[in-house]
Order: C-alpha cells, then sequence, then structure tokens
C-alpha cells in the first residue's frame, strides 16, 4: 500500500504557489500566502471527516444541521511549520494544537527532536500534521512516529510542497497517512533542498536568511 497523494489543482492554490515561489516576495506576503494555502489545503484535507447530526434554531424556528464527529489536532513541526498552523486555526478555531520542534541535521539529513507540547492521554481523534516542505521525508515520517506513539488514531499531513522522495519515504513509513499538497516539485537537491521549491520556507516566514 501506498499512501494517498492529493496534489490541489485549485486554480486559487496554484495561483498562491507561484506567488510563493517568487523570490522576490517579502516575509510580510510569504506568512499571508503561507497562512492562506493552508486554510485551502486544511479546507480539501478535511472533507472526507465525519459529521453527527445537530440542530440549531435559526429566527425562524429550528434547523437540521451538522457538526464534526472528530475532535481535530493542528500539530505544526517547529518553526516552519507555524504559520500553517495559524490559517488552519482560521478554519477550525476549536481545535487543540500541539507543537512537535524537530531540526534536520545538514550532514546526515536525518531529524531530531528537541520539544514538544501535548497532552499525555490525547483528547483529539484526527491530527493535522504541517510543515511547509516535504523534502527527505524525515520529519513529516518522525512526526507521525510520535503522534502514533501518543495514540492519535488518524494522521493527515499538510505539505505546501513535495519531493518526490519525501512522498516515497511517508509511503513506505507511513502508507496510511494520506498528503496534501499544492505542488509536487522535480527532486531534491544534493543537499536536500526541494528544487525549484521556495528556498527556506521558515526563513523566509521569519526573515532570518543570511541572504541580503
Amino acid at each position: 500500500m501506498v499512501s494517498s497523494v492529493y496534489a490541489s489543482s485549485h486554480p486559487i492554490v496554484l495561483q498562491k504557489v507561484a506567488a510563493l515561489r517568487d523570490a522576490r516576495t517579502r516575509p510580510p506576503e510569504f506568512r499571508a500566502l503561507v497562512r492562506g494555502l493552508a486554510m485551502l489545503l486544511g479546507q480539501e484535507a478535511t472533507a472526507d471527516l465525519p459529521v453527527r447530526e445537530t440542530s440549531v434554531t435559526t429566527p425562524l424556528g429550528p434547523a437540521r444541521s451538522f457538526a464534526l464527529a472528530d475532535a481535530v489536532g493542528i500539530v505544526p513541526v517547529l518553526r516552519a511549520g507555524l504559520g500553517m498552523a495559524e490559517g488552519l486555526l482560521e478554519l477550525l478555531p476549536e481545535s487543540e494544537v500541539w507543537h512537535i520542534g524537530l531540526f534536520r541535521d545538514e550532514a546526515t539529513l536525518r531529524p531530531t527532536e528537541y520539544y514538544n507540547k501535548f497532552p499525555k492521554k490525547p483528547r483529539i481523534s484526527v491530527a493535522l500534521v504541517v510543515d511547509p516542505m516535504l523534502a527527505t521525508g524525515g520529519s513529516a515520517v518522525r512526526t507521525c512516529e510520535i503522534l502514533m506513539a501518543a495514540g492519535v488514531p488518524r494522521l493527515k499531513l499538510i505539505s505546501l510542497i513535495a519531493a518526490p522522495e519525501g512522498i516515497a519515504r511517508m509511503a513506505e513509513a507511513m502508507p496510511d497517512v494520506p498528503i496534501h499538497v499544492g505542488a509536487v516539485d522535480e527532486r531534491l537537491t544534493e543537499i536536500g533542498f526541494i528544487y525549484p521549491g521556495l528556498g527556506d520556507a521558515g526563513d523566509r516566514q521569519f526573515a532570518t536568511s543570511s541572504e541580503p
């Protein structure tokens, strides 16, 4: 079995991804694009969540209504996932937000966990893992391992850009985790960056690039 990969074909997603890639896009606009894309991709990723029937009272009378049956958690991979979490919180304001901190060893390209913050007994039934770049797949796989060990029964990964190598890694290690992305790119570079990609998503969001 392989992971299900859903690359968005929504025209607004495509337009926003193009603006995100543009080297001229400055951090304030970049952050706004990340938030907007997270909302759009989050809407697509949650389209299959179950609902329960309820009722509300309108000014004219009762109306048959629906509410999410799942308790949703948003899990940004620090730090680049923070901007995406903001967008998803606008879509799902009652969600819990769990934080997992991983950094990639630039020599081995392997993820190292340095922080996590979530309840010992999870109350959520589905977790939306958000990381802008699915590159080698190491951070995404490790995050999913942590969440599965914590007892979260259902996971979904939302990324802005993915490389075939990262998708293959997820398919091998986490075949039951669907992947929702804005675009699937050509390949990884020799230093593990997505090509053509958009550069470093964290640096571009938070204006910490060493380049002028």
